[in-house]
């Protein structure tokens, strides 16, 4: 089992940033997939960004690279999401999710992952 806990959402005004934290503790895996996902309000969960753990490689949704970075820290288990010059529609929970063995890329369908944290949430102000 694997457990997924997210921390570092919250409130931030138009054009700032915000960093979020992805903390995998439970079995060792040897190459799994790490994503962020994000839900807004009467919308369906998207893809943001995934790394593939062995690998390194990063993958972003669509028109995101631009203003977000995902990142790993080997030392903690953990993925990191920096998020700048947020807008409001960037405004949704954030979720991470991870899929166990990806020999290579991520995928980006939320039906792949088997684990998922709560979520946390970040609020952009206009």
């Amino acid at each position: 089992q694997v457990q997924l806990v997210e921390s570092g959402g919250g409130l931030v005004q138009t054009g700032g940033s915000l960093r979020v934290s992805c903390v995998a503790t439970g079995r060792a895996l040897l190459s799994p997939a790490i994503s962020w996902f994000r839900q807004a309000p009467g919308k369906e969960r998207e893809f943001v960004a995934g790394l593939n753990w062995r690998s390194g490689e990063r993958y972003y949704g669509e028109s995101l690279m631009d203003r977000f970075a995902i990142s790993p820290d080997k030392d903690r288990n953990a993925v990191y999401l920096q998020m700048n010059s947020l807008k409001p529609e960037d405004t949704a929970v954030y979720f991470c999710a991870l899929k166990s063995y990806s020999d290579i890329g991520v995928p980006r369908i939320e039906g792949a992952y088997e684990y998922w944290g709560p979520g946390t949430q970040v609020t952009v102000s206009s």
